[in-house]
């Protein structure tokens, strides 16, 4: 591969679309942490009590993951 002016390598197109899809995903991710951090501030932590553990999240997720299921969702 040979750089361009800039000295940078270009991408086929499949790589940059790869990228740019990754992007997507990464900037709906921000977004939803963004609101939940605004919700906190505006309103407070959840009450533990109405909270799932963490510990039962993760266990629930390694289960998804051994079983072939790998679909993203929010907990």
């Amino acid at each position: 591969m040979t750089s361009n002016q800039s000295g940078r390598v270009p991408l086929d197109s499949e790589a940059a679309d790869s990228l740019r899809a990754q992007a997507q995903e990464e900037r709906g991710k921000a977004e939803e942490l963004a609101a939940f951090l605004e919700d906190v501030a505006e309103n407070g932590l959840p009450d533990p009590e109405t909270c799932t553990p963490w510990v039962e999240l993760r266990d629930r997720r390694l289960a998804e993951l051994e079983s072939g299921h790998t679909e993203q969702r929010v907990a």
